[in-house]
């Protein structure tokens, strides 16, 4: 029997998500100054939630309020305040109020901290990025005492986030953040059992998944979101991401998601060699005309892995997604972008109204020549990919405050937009 996007998919624990469409996190930036959920997030994930995913992933939530993707987390750091619980659990209310599963999305940024927030924040090693700007300070080396205690910061915002009625938890270990950062040969040159060979690299990633399933249970699901490489050299490279996922297979992870990059190389937005040109190794040549970003990684990640795979970045049409899930490579589609200029396209998708979501990305430049992402000036290229990166951000913030998209949004308006909002929430931060 074809598989359809309507189908449930069972997990590993039991638990069964209602379709196969997810809501992909994105950081929604709409947190308090002490790193609460806020009413703005009810908003946001109940208009997402009418749209009908089987799945909704929330923006990273910070396992430690000193170092932030950006000011706005949810940060679980310690007890909860009866406020803070409360403010928890109104949030996975709202995002399991369209019947399907609502999973935190657990996260530490390390060097990707802007410095705002932390001017030296910790790291796997003081290497700092390679981004112009000086909007990221220098990272300090961690101790292992602090690895130790960053393992146990992962259980326990698991336990709160179960315990504040969200039916699952996803680690991130992509996306250049801290547990990828120790993945990275680049990233991480420690010579202790942290650093150097792959399994010692990923060591940490391993102990945070066994911690996690430890305070949560059997029956509760956990998930893992994984670069399938960094694309830059010398970095995580795809046949180190075919063996990290063998080794989750056998933590019983339920749910594998795959994307890519960096901070530095941002593969998962669907922008590249901004400032760098793009490296892959291990990719066969007659997988690389896919339409997700990522599901040309996800054949070989599929024979690799013995739990169920999700595919995030780039699928578009009913057409590529459901070629997908009937060739193996994926079990789900992760949809992010569209959701914010059509936080009810899903809907459409599932009832089978629409055969293809919006790609606002292919409008989002400032103008053409060089004007446009192939400027021959980096800093063009660069206002370009955060403008982009900013438009999202602000249509977002539009549906949390109940308000419909704004569409005629400019590119450079919305970086200008993306830049004094974050200064402004990083100054409110109540440190």
């Amino acid at each position: 029997m074809p598989v359809a996007l309507t189908d449930p998919l069972p997990l590993p624990c039991g638990a069964v998500l209602p379709n196969r469409i997810a809501k992909a996190a994105m950081t929604e930036g709409v947190g308090d100054a002490l790193n609460r959920a806020t009413d703005r997030h009810r908003v946001l994930y109940e208009r997402w939630a009418k749209s009908g995913p089987g799945l909704q992933i929330t923006g990273n939530v910070q396992i430690d309020r000193r170092s932030l993707e950006r000011a706005g987390n949810v940060a679980i750091d310690g007890p909860q305040t009866p406020e803070a619980m409360a403010a928890l659990k109104t949030f996975a209310t709202a995002a399991k109020s369209g019947g399907g599963h609502a999973w935190v999305q657990i996260n530490h940024p390390g060097r990707q901290t802007p410095k705002a927030v932390n001017p030296n924040p910790p790291a796997p090693s003081a290497i700092s990025l390679s981004l112009p700007g000086g909007n990221f300070g220098p990272p300090r080396a961690m101790t292992e005492a602090e690895i130790l205690d960053f393992i146990g910061r992962f259980a326990h915002a698991a336990a709160v986030s179960r315990e504040a009625g969200f039916t699952g938890v996803q680690i991130h270990a992509a996306h250049g953040y801290l547990l990828s950062q120790f993945l990275s040969p680049k990233a991480n040159i420690r010579s202790d059992a942290w650093g150097g060979s792959l399994e010692n690299r990923a060591r940490f990633l391993m102990e945070a998944v066994r911690a996690t399933r430890k305070a949560v249970g059997a029956d509760f699901p956990v998930s893992v979101k994984l670069n399938s490489a960094d694309f830059q050299k010398g970095g995580f490279a795809f046949e180190d991401s075919l063996q990290v996922a063998r080794w989750l297979t056998q933590e019983k992870v339920d749910l594998l998601e795959i994307s890519g990059g960096t901070y530095e190389q941002p593969k998962m937005a669907g922008l590249e060699g901004l400032l760098e040109p793009v490296f892959e190794s291990g990719v066969r040549e007659s997988t690389k005309a896919r339409e997700s970003y990522f599901a040309r990684y996800a054949d070989e990640m599929a024979k690799a892995a013995g739990m169920p795979l999700m595919v995030t970045g780039g699928f578009r049409t009913r057409a590529g997604m459901e070629a997908a899930l009937n060739d193996g490579s994926t079990q789900a589609i992760g949809i992010g972008r569209p959701m914010c200029g059509a936080p009810d396209c899903v809907r459409a998708l599932l009832d089978g109204k629409a055969d293809e979501l919006p790609s606002f990305e292919k409008s989002l430049v400032m103008g053409r020549g060089w004007l446009s992402l192939n400027s021959p000036f980096s800093i063009v290229r660069l206002i370009n990919g955060f403008g982009a990166q900013g438009w999202y951000y602000q249509q977002i913030f539009r549906i949390a405050d109940g308000l419909d998209p704004d569409l005629k949004l400019g590119v450079f308006k919305a970086f200008m937009r993306y830049q004094a909002s974050e200064k402004a929430a990083a100054k409110a931060l109540v440190r």
